[in-house]
């Protein structure tokens, strides 16, 4: 059975880094179109940052850009999330996502309807 399994997340004060990584198991290695979406309580579920993985095509949400690193490791099946100066309002679950299971050369764009998902991770950053 495929799975998005997230991990990384944690508790830092405004202005740390966190990394997390969200591994792809049983997935194939091939091109895929893969997402971090963040979800805090009251707030609609945002898009983070999206990634093409066969083209390392990047996308960033205005609020994370200049300071979140999306990637992939192709040999690993793993995306990554790098967040550095991180504040307060970064706080959420973070969850990765995974449009399919099959190789995948659709647009990987703000329209995409994203099929797996991980389970999610917690970060919290205090002011």
């Amino acid at each position: 059975q495929v799975q998005l399994v997230e991990s990384g997340g944690g508790s830092v004060q405004a202005g740390g880094s966190l990394s997390l990584s969200c591994k792809a198991s049983r997935f194939p290695r091939t091109s895929a179109c893969m997402a971090w979406f963040r979800q805090t309580p009251g707030k609609e579920r945002e898009e983070v940052a999206r990634i093409r993985t066969a083209y390392l095509n990047k996308y960033y949400a205005d609020s994370v850009k200049g300071r979140f690193t999306i990637s992939h490791d192709n040999a690993k099946n793993t995306m990554f999330l790098q967040m550095n100066n991180l504040k307060p309002e970064d706080t959420g679950m973070y969850f990765c996502a995974r449009r399919t299971s099959e190789p995948d050369y659709e647009p990987c764009d703000e329209n995409t309807d994203f099929r797996y998902w991980g389970q999610g991770t917690q970060v919290s950053v205090s002011s």
